[in-house]
């Protein structure tokens, strides 16, 4: 690729970065709750740490997707799949140092790729950049 394809598709796949990400953090919510695309959690309490962290998942999920408020949504996905990933991995499973000994790869990725998109931004493709270009 020149430097100048580069140049023109960064900022885009910077878009669909987000949009996919957010997708798959969706769906762990809707999980949660609805059942879709996994299996719910039964009697799941709003206010337990599961109930929560489906909340982050749903909320988050969306406003990734549609790219609005990204930078503090990516912020906060990212301390929480980070605490997921100490959480429900390390502390379960031990192996902090080898995550694939511990079935915590995505809350990893997840984690360093929100905090990614909390830096970069949302990308030209996004309701953030639609309102930063209307003033």
């Amino acid at each position: 690729m020149t430097t100048n394809s580069c140049t023109i598709w960064t900022p885009r796949v910077l878009s669909i970065l987000r949009i996919v990400s957010g997708y798959c953090l969706l769906w762990h919510g809707t999980s949660k709750f609805f059942g879709f695309p996994g299996p719910a959690i039964d009697n799941l309490q709003i206010f337990s740490m599961m109930g929560v962290a489906g909340l982050i998942e749903l909320i988050a999920g969306v406003l990734l997707i549609i790219g609005l408020f990204t930078r503090g949504a990516a912020f906060i996905a990212s301390g929480f799949t980070a605490a997921a990933y100490f959480i429900g991995h390390v502390a379960t499973n031990g192996n902090l140092f080898f995550p694939a000994m511990n079935g915590g790869e995505a809350a990893v990725l997840f984690s360093f790729i929100f905090l990614y998109i909390a830096v970069a931004g949302a990308g030209p493709w996004s309701i953030d950049a639609m309102r930063r270009n209307s003033h």
